[in-house]
């Protein structure tokens, strides 16, 4: 685990795991393949963004491989603005993120379909008790294993890579932009709901609990300041 807190960046978070034990009988049958043996090994890299300036969107991206009588990939990126005027399917910075997160996913169209990749992102990371995403959306997709291995691990790394080449330039596009302190209080109460859904919803977090994580690691994908007005 690395956090790092800066002048641009108040809180990033990146990960490197690699587990394996056995889950818990009642965790088994939730899992492909843990039923008829509940052993299990994982790795994965996941990281967790948030800004200092309100006009930068934070941002999640994670890439897993897990084992258990059966193998797949998992992962995902998504965006998450924190101005309601940025939080929209126009917004540019919207745009860009999908543009990048359809351009991997096409290049592995056999095993990545990018349309049902995105509508099971926006399906995943929608807050039920508020009725409303939790952000713009991306892609998100599980239990991946179309029967080439290869094929698989290629499109899970061409997504790091697309993170990798879009995110820095979202940044570069928004650090600089004057903020208000109506535009920081916005963020901050917009971070509560980040909150919400890690804690209620997200996968990742029960696994990392369930499983004997290290539970600052865990939940490092929380903000460091956030209000519930």
């Amino acid at each position: 685990m690395a956090i790092m807190k800066g002048r641009v960046f108040e809180k990033v978070g990146v990960h490197v795991s690699t587990v394996f034990g056995e889950f818990a009988p009642e965790f088994r049958k939730e899992i492909p393949g843990a039923s008829d043996d509940p052993r299990f090994w994982a790795s994965g890299i996941s990281l967790i963004a948030h800004l200092q300036n309100p006009h930068v969107p934070a941002v999640h991206m994670n890439t897993r491989h897990v084992v258990t009588t059966k193998a797949w990939f998992g992962g995902g990126a998504d965006l998450t603005p924190v101005l309601d005027r940025r939080r929209t399917q126009d917004d540019s910075d919207t745009g860009f993120f999908h543009a990048a997160m359809k351009g991997a996913c096409d290049a592995h169209a056999a095993v990545a379909p990018y349309q049902k990749f995105k509508t099971w992102c926006d399906e995943y990371f929608y807050l039920k008790h508020r009725k409303e995403m939790r952000g713009i959306g991306g892609i998100f997709y599980d239990w991946l294993d179309s029967g080439d291995w290869d094929a698989d691990f290629a499109f899970t790394q061409d997504l790091g890579r697309a993170f990798l080449k879009i995110y820095p330039d979202l940044v570069r596009r928004n650090f600089a932009t004057p903020w208000s302190a109506a535009e920081r209080e916005e963020q901050l109460v917009r971070r509560g709901r980040y909150v919400e859904f890690n804690l209620l919803y997200d996968r990742g977090t029960v696994f990392g609990l369930r499983t004997g994580g290290n539970v600052d690691s865990i939940l490092s994908s929380m903000p460091p300041v956030v209000k519930w007005p």
